[in-house]
């Protein structure tokens, strides 16, 4: 009976353990979400009072590295659009009439989620495999950033082995300094085809007290045009809501 439970539990593991780390990563960034697609996400940002403030996103992908996401709640950041090209960032302000540089380690939300999270492209496109660790219910993908432009230094990436997608992930500073970690929840079918977590939280060491929630809805498939993802068309996205 145990070699029978071994032997299953072998199967089960097989489709994981036939792909190495780079391969992994791949099938994370596609199983988390479509190359191309739009959604809706909330982000409540949750202070050490118990006070909460909330922001609601209209998000659009292109592509591993091409992404707009225009601000629809509070009405105070109404109208609002962020731009993200590669480790390029603005920040469109309607009020202004023109775009501003932002970096990745921002926030544009005073959230803990910096511009880097809430505005994140493939980890494939930022990230090598640098090791895989095989636990019991996990692998543990050992990442280590392309460039000194992306938000964080390395990550540590704990992946469900049977549904391939993120459970947990440890941002590290080049120091060395853990910087946050996230934690994904509720596995949900969007679906087309699209089953993920439709809860990521945050917290920080280096921000104690304080708690972020984003919640994924809407998600689906969508190609956009080229020139949706340039500084001209910014003061246009809000037309492509349907």
């Amino acid at each position: 009976m145990k070699k029978l439970l071994y032997l299953a539990l072998c199967l089960l593991a097989l489709p994981a353990m036939a792909l190495d780390g780079t391969q992994i990563l791949q099938q994370v960034d596609r199983n988390l979400e479509p190359e191309s697609y739009e959604s809706y996400r909330k982000l409540i940002d949750i202070q050490p009072d118990g006070s909460q403030k909330e922001s609601v996103l209209y998000t659009m992908k292109k592509g591993r590295d091409k992404v707009v996401a225009l601000f629809l709640l509070p009405p105070s950041d109404k109208g609002r659009v962020t731009l993200r090209l590669e480790e390029n960032m603005w920040l469109y302000m309607p009020d202004v009439g023109r775009a501003i540089r932002i970096t990745s380690l921002q926030s544009v939300t005073g959230s803990v989620f910096n511009n880097a999270d809430i505005m994140r492209i493939d980890y494939g496109a930022e990230y090598n495999v640098e090791s895989l660790d095989e636990q019991k219910d996990a692998l543990v993908l050992s990442l280590k950033a392309k460039t000194g432009e992306i938000a964080y230094d390395r990550l540590k990436m704990w992946v469900d082995r049977q549904l391939l997608l993120p459970v947990t992930i440890e941002c590290y500073a080049a120091s060395g300094l853990l910087i946050k970690t996230l934690r994904f929840k509720d596995v949900k079918d969007f679906g087309g085809g699209i089953k993920r977590p439709a809860t990521l939280e945050t917290d920080s060491p280096l921000q104690k007290g304080y708690k972020s929630v984003m919640l994924w809805s809407g998600l689906k498939k969508r190609e956009f045009p080229d020139e949706i993802f340039t500084l001209n068309y910014l003061p246009r996205v809000q037309e492509l809501r349907k």
